[in-house]
C-alpha cells in the first residue's frame, strides 16, 4: 500500500502509451475507504504533463475523498468523481443524486471515457458488484467536450499538485482504449 499524507503526492509527467486529447482510456484503483478527507484532491489518473492547471477537460483522474464540490452530495462520502480539471464531477455536469457514499474499509472505483462518455463506477472491494454511479455524456461546460487530456500520470495528488488530501492506495491501472462493463 502507498499511505498518502497531506503534502505528499506522486507524479510522472513523461509517459508514454497514456491517453491525450480525446483518446479513450479506463482507470480503475483500490484505495481506503476510511482514510480519506475533504481535501483535494485524492486523485489517480491522467493529469496535466505541465504540473498547473491549464483549464477544463485537461485531466482525467478518479477521486475518492469526502470533498463535495457540486452540491447536493448523497451521504457523507466518501465518493467515487471524476477529477476533470476545475471539478469533481459525480456524473453529467456536477452533481449527481445516484453518486452515493462508499465507506467500506476498501472502496473499487472505475472512471472510463472516450471522446463524447464518461462513467463512474465504485464499490466494496471485498465483496458484490460494482454499482455504476453515472455513465453519459461529458460535462456541457465550455471546455471539457471535447477533452484535452495531457497524459502525465498523478497519485494523491491534484493535476495543479494541489496536495492537501489523504489516502490510502493498494492497486490501480490505466488501459487504453474505453474497456467494456464485462472487462470491469
Amino acid at each position: 500500500a502507498i499511505y498518502v499524507a497531506a503534502g505528499v503526492g506522486y507524479r510522472n509527467n513523461k509517459t508514454t502509451g497514456i491517453a491525450t486529447g480525446t483518446g479513450a482510456e479506463g482507470e480503475y484503483m483500490v484505495a481506503s475507504g476510511k482514510h480519506t478527507n475533504d481535501g483535494c484532491c485524492f486523485d489517480y489518473g491522467n493529469a496535466e504533463t505541465n504540473s498547473k492547471d491549464n483549464g477544463n477537460g485537461h485531466m482525467e483522474a478518479i477521486y475518492l475523498g469526502k470533498l463535495c464540490w457540486f452540491t447536493p452530495c448523497n451521504g457523507s462520502g466518501p465518493w467515487v468523481m471524476a477529477d476533470l480539471e476545475n471539478g469533481l464531477f459525480q456524473g453529467a455536469n456536477g452533481s449527481l443524486s445516484a453518486n452515493t457514499s462508499v465507506n467500506y474499509d476498501y472502496v473499487t472505483a472505475v472512471l472510463k471515457g472516450d471522446p463524447s462518455h464518461y462513467a463512474l463506477k465504485g464499490g466494496n472491494s471485498q465483496s458484490g458488484m460494482l454499482k455504476t454511479m453515472y455513465s453519459g455524456g461529458l460535462p456541457t461546460t465550455t471546455g471539457y467536450n471535447p477533452m484535452h487530456k495531457e497524459g502525465a500520470i498523478i497519485l494523491g495528488i491534484g493535476g495543479d499538485n494541489s496536495k492537501v488530501a489523504v489516502g490510502t492506495f493498494f492497486e490501480g491501472a490505466m488501459t487504453s482504449g474505453y474497456p467494456s462493463d464485462e472487462t470491469e
